[in-house]
């Protein structure tokens, strides 16, 4: 083995035709990320007190877990303590610094906010990377990530665990046999938030904990006063950390829309809600999001199609003939009702349980890659680690199609957060710009509202901010502008 290049034992591989060939870091170093089949990666988290846990439970009997980063250690302190021979940071920049050349994978779970600029250093590396969901904060930043994994090669992964289950498989097939006909509308909906949203910005300022890093938390985003209200968890519903109800679950609920309509930039967009704060996500949205034409399948046409989402309470009509009694959201707090020209196709959260309103079952080839077995959507990355590039089978959720579709995600929150511009966004997404704000329109957002009641009269105390650049406005939730101290790589 030693007497042959690497590019020789590559070319004998392919030759073999081994779908799954995997050279060992002996042969190729350990440096690029390559692991034989016996072997187990190094694998580091960043982000580990909440969902990050689910992640590593379901990695870490297999693989070896070196390093655990976390910003607050009484959060994650349950999960620090059970990894005793894992080294421990509070900084991710520091542990890349001192373990990198240790570290072959690097699970990502932290606040939406800080997942591009941990995931793109990781990258950069070499790293395999498994992002939890949303993938990135703005669009700029997926399609950051969809390219940095393509140039390094490196197995990707986001954490929307449907997109390996049997339900989005089933969908998928049904839709491209022709089962339910040509769909022109979408309409999805999400029992979330379950956090607090549509809050006025905390003026009472905390004393931070000992145990957690307020500026390391804060990373990339504008460094404000601490307050309780933004951590642990109840950070999903503050704009500057998270993306509120829509890019919490959407990433769950609306894969199976994306991946089964063969979806890729939108050309328009618009937005409801409830009221909309400066600093806080809505109680309820309602985003409409149109996909032009796109080619056909031998047996089903792809025509312009409009996707509705609704959260906070609020819920698409109930399709013709769906059953009276019968409560309209699916399992695990989701829905989705494709109407096609044939039938009526619905589901619940992850894509699970589909069944079509006519009652038929479907008979028809199976074509998806199956996933099966506990922890089988982490452990799906886990092969991909392992396995040569050359002839990698990608991950069921690859950045590949995760980039693109959490742009789907991020742009309803453009689209609600853009709405008191009172007109359809038109969206360029080749150059990732609305073409339809005008250089010098201007926009206000209310910062508090409430009334007084005098004499039995109430008065109105709306506040909003002072008069803001809507296309500059814009541009910086397409593309954020990170805080001085940290600076995301170089687009590819």
């Amino acid at each position: 083995m030693n007497n042959i290049s690497r590019r020789s034992f590559l070319q004998k591989g392919t030759a073999a035709a081994a779908a799954f060939t995997m050279v060992p870091h002996t042969v190729l170093g350990k440096s690029h990320g390559f692991t034989a089949p016996s072997d187990k990666l190094n694998i580091a988290a960043v982000g580990v007190g909440g969902q990050g846990n689910s992640n590593l439970r379901a990695v870490e009997g297999s693989e070896n877990i070196v390093a655990l980063c976390d910003v607050d250690w009484k959060y994650s302190k349950a999960v620090l303590d059970r990894f005793p021979q894992a080294k421990k940071y509070w900084d991710y920049r520091k542990m890349y610094d001192e373990l990198g050349k240790d570290i072959d994978a690097v699970i990502v779970a932290t606040a939406d906010h800080t997942h591009a600029i941990i995931a793109s250093d990781a990258m950069t590396l070499g790293k395999h990377v498994f992002v939890q969901k949303p993938l990135t904060h703005s669009v700029y930043e997926s399609r950051l990530l969809t390219r940095l994994a393509a140039k390094y090669n490196v197995a990707t992964q986001m954490g929307n665990q449907g997109s390996s289950g049997e339900g989005v498989n089933l969908m998928c097939e049904w839709i491209w046999n022709g089962e339910i006909g040509d769909i022109v509308k979408v309409e999805a909906a999400t029992d979330r938030p379950i956090w607090p949203q549509g809050l006025v910005t905390p003026t009472k300022v905390d004393k931070i904990p000992s145990t957690l890093n307020w500026d390391l938390f804060t990373g990339p985003a504008n460094l404000r006063p601490y307050n309780g209200i933004y951590h642990p968890w109840n950070w999903r519903g503050w704009w500057d950390y998270g993306t509120g109800a829509l890019g919490d679950m959407a990433c769950h609920i609306l894969h199976p829309v994306f991946k089964a309509l063969r979806l890729g930039y939108p050309i328009k967009a618009e937005a409801s809600s409830t009221l909309l704060l400066n600093d806080c996500a809505p109680q309820a949205q309602h985003v409409i999001l149109t996909y032009p034409a796109r080619p056909n399948l031998p047996k089903v046409a792809f025509p312009e199609v409009e996707v509705h989402w609704y959260d906070g309470g609020m819920m698409p009509p109930r399709p013709k003939g769906f059953p009276q009694g019968r409560q309209l959201m699916g399992t695990g707090g989701g829905l989705v009702i494709f109407h096609g020209t044939k039938d009526t196709l619905l589901c619940g959260c992850y894509g699970a349980g589909p069944w079509l309103l006519s009652g038929r079952t479907p008979n028809v080839p199976k074509t998806e890659r199956r996933v099966e077995g506990r922890g089988a959507h982490e452990l799906d990355w886990v092969r991909a680690c392992k396995e040569n590039p050359a002839n990698r089978v990608k991950s069921k959720s690859d950045f590949s199609e995760a980039g693109p579709f959490n742009e789907m995600v991020a742009m309803g929150v453009l689209a609600v957060r853009l709405q008191t511009l009172n007109k359809v966004l038109e969206w360029n997404g080749e150059s990732m710009q609305f073409t339809n704000i005008d250089d010098k329109e201007e926009i206000k957002i209310v910062t508090t509202d409430g009334f007084t009641i005098t004499d039995g009269h109430p008065t109105f105390n709306k506040k909003y901010t002072d008069p803001i650049n809507a296309k500059v406005f814009a541009e910086e939730l397409v593309r954020h502008n990170y805080r001085e101290g940290w600076k995301l790589v170089d687009m590819p």
